[in-house]
């Protein structure tokens, strides 16, 4: 028995005529009768009772009719939500992200204009660091992340570079290099910098080698390249913590431009000068390459047109 058995036999009982249904199905009449002859047969009972004017549904017919519509409804509504999946329409999404990746501004506006776009996705979010993360998307508990640099090559997972951001330093506000400065001076201190040079006896709280090996190795050659060994105070897991402990006065730190504001009364963001490689924090979003859902292409399209790129994968570097 096949589907189009079953719609054959709903036209003839809707028309009660074989030769109007074979007309409305496009067939010719004979053709169509055998076809319902032959689903009687493998039924074992009649349909149907022939009569000079047409056809009657017999008892069974009846009870049949009603079953068949119901499978041909389940079988479109099936394949209407089958073709919104397919198409990214609906479905779901996992996402999961860094602190420090989701302060950016970029990020809310694509997460938000996804849902706006895709409101039948269900979108799933959650945080860890970078090295979790990207585990979590090659062993396929995310269909995607969004994090800084890359921790780590994994085979399964692809990278797309959607921005860079400056860096800054973090300084707590009443580092002696501020001493009897206040209000705009303050500001035209921030906005000069400072060389890393000038802090080559600071204490550096750094976000710990391996959640962030990228812009922490960064840090670490440019100071070398500056004639010094950065003195770390304390490595810690994420930024949040970080900025606190700057703000605490425990130390100074370099931070994605973008989450200057945090702490803003107790810390002041500078900009650095002269840095050797020049330090920068990359927005990325790390993929699952194999068997991409319609949805993550959309999210990834998204993004990418939202950050000025283009629809592209990269093989992004360490």
């Amino acid at each position: 028995m096949e589907l189009r058995h079953l719609r054959y036999f709903v036209m003839v009982a809707e028309e009660q005529h074989f030769t109007r249904a074979a007309a409305r199905l496009n067939m010719q009449q004979p053709p169509l009768s055998q076809q319902i002859r032959a689903l009687e047969d493998e039924l074992g009972f009649a349909l149907f009772i022939r009569h000079p004017k047409g056809v009657a549904l017999t008892a069974g017919g009846e009870v049949f009719l009603q079953e068949a519509r119901d499978i041909l409804a389940r079988v479109g509504r099936g394949a209407h939500r089958a073709a919104r999946v397919a198409h990214g329409i609906a479905g779901t999404l996992a996402l999961g992200f860094t602190s420090s990746a989701a302060a950016h501004a970029l990020i809310p506006r694509i997460i938000r204009a996804y849902r706006e776009r895709y409101p039948d996705v269900e979108l799933t979010v959650s945080e860890d660091n970078a090295q979790g993360l990207t585990h979590g998307v090659a062993e396929g508990r995310l269909d995607m992340a969004i994090l800084r640099a890359p921790v780590s090559t994994v085979d399964g997972v692809s990278y797309h570079r959607l921005l860079n951001e400056e860096m800054v330093l973090a300084l707590p506000v009443d580092h002696p290099l501020f001493a009897g400065a206040s209000g705009e001076a303050l500001q035209a201190m921030a906005q000069r910098g400072f060389t890393l040079q000038a802090l080559a006896d600071e204490p550096f709280i750094l976000v710990r080698k391996p959640g962030a090996p990228g812009m922490y190795a960064n840090l670490v050659k440019a100071c070398r390249n500056a004639g010094f060994e950065p003195r770390i105070a304390c490595e810690i897991e994420r930024m949040l913590t970080n900025l606190s402990l700057v703000a605490a006065g425990a130390g100074i730190s370099a931070v994605p431009a973008s989450m200057t504001g945090l702490h803003d009364s107790s810390i002041v963001y500078c900009r650095i000068r002269d840095a050797r490689p020049r330090l920068v924090a990359p927005v990325t979003l790390a993929c699952r390459t194999f068997n991409p859902t319609p949805a993550q292409d959309n999210f990834v399209a998204l993004a990418r047109q939202m950050a000025g790129r283009p629809c592209r994968r990269e093989g992004l570097p360490v």
